[in-house]
């Protein structure tokens, strides 16, 4: 064989072993569209109904039947995420927020993976996803800390821990009263220009950036939010308001209002530091009845475009209650 024909297989043989390189180290990227819904049935007087099957639920999806791809019951378990709120706003009620806490503990099944997260200057994971409640307890009672109150960067963390829970049945429970510090800044700044009489309208709840990057990844994982809201952030328990103090704390709780609409959550308002522990119960009741249903849309175009879902059950007599919808990614 000649030199020159040496020279060149040799050639071609690197060109070919770095092409193949390239390719086993380019990254495989999977968008899944399928969307899961996690779906609680009430009777007329509002009690869950527990007792369903696959055959029983029916998807639409902007007036279009879907077809349901996995169903599981309502006994199957929950990976939680439990998020508190240490910042300097809940210094003077953290005995009370640790013992509801703990109630809801022993409300959930003992199959649910907990987590717990707490949240004031920085956000720290106090325990990783377990079954071990000892674990758990002990993660609520050291929670604390102070100053500042990143919510929705809480979320998103929390978020991040759930991404690696796989398919499991996923929720979030988060105990503040809302107030953002950073949303609140921009809020401040929205208000600064803004003539008295305009201040009621001009903040839009729902356009704050961080608070749709946490609904678009609570959308993408089938996470279902639940905000118990404190007592501190209620804009009508200001003492001597001012029209843009009312105006940023209404749009805080609206934001938390976004949140549990959008993942099928419900927003349990805290009126006395005395009902919180029942509200945790109430959160654990309702998630320990809900069904999880998947479907893969038969409209597959990704525009970004909201799309509406609804849901029913073949008794008609029973109300189904999940997500409002989402936006495809």
């Amino acid at each position: 064989m000649s030199l020159r024909l040496i020279l060149f297989s040799c050639l071609v043989l690197i060109l070919f072993s770095s092409a193949s390189v390239a390719q086993d180290d380019d990254p495989i990227r999977v968008e899944s569209s399928i969307v899961r819904l996690n779906v609680g049935v009430v009777d007329q007087r509002g009690r869950p109904i527990k007792d369903l099957t696959r055959a029983d639920f029916t998807v639409f999806e902007d007036g279009v039947r879907q077809e349901i791809g996995k169903f599981e019951p309502s006994t199957a378990p929950f990976s939680v995420v439990m998020i508190l709120d240490m910042s300097g706003s809940t210094l003077g009620f953290r005995q009370v927020i640790k013992q509801s806490a703990m109630r809801f503990l022993d409300a959930i099944s003992t199959q649910d993976r907990v987590a717990v997260v707490e949240f004031y200057d920085k956000i720290r994971l106090r325990n990783d996803f377990t079954t071990d409640r000892a674990t758990v307890f002990n993660s609520i009672h050291q929670a604390n800390g102070a100053g500042k109150s990143p919510v929705y960067k809480a979320l998103d963390f929390a978020l991040d821990k759930l991404a690696k829970e796989g398919t499991r049945r996923k929720a979030i429970v988060v105990l503040t009263d809302g107030r953002d510090t950073e949303v609140e800044a921009n809020d401040t700044r929205t208000l600064e220009a803004i003539r008295d009489e305009l201040v009621p309208t001009t903040i839009r709840p729902e356009s704050e950036q961080i608070l749709n990057r946490v609904l678009g990844r609570s959308d993408a994982q089938g996470v279902t939010i639940y905000p118990l809201a404190l007592p501190s952030g209620d804009p009508y328990k200001l003492a001597d308001p001012t029209p843009r103090q009312i105006a940023k704390w209404s749009a805080a709780r609206a934001r938390l209002q976004i949140v549990a609409d959008r993942t099928g959550g419900t927003l349990n308002t805290i009126n006395a530091l005395e009902d919180m522990g029942r509200l945790y119960a109430q959160v654990a009741a309702d998630m320990r009845a809900l069904y999880t249903v998947e479907y893969t849309p038969t409209n597959d175009r990704r525009d970004g475009k909201f799309r509406k879902i609804s849901i029913t059950v073949s008794n008609s007599e029973q109300i189904a209650r999940t997500r409002q919808g989402y936006f495809p990614r």
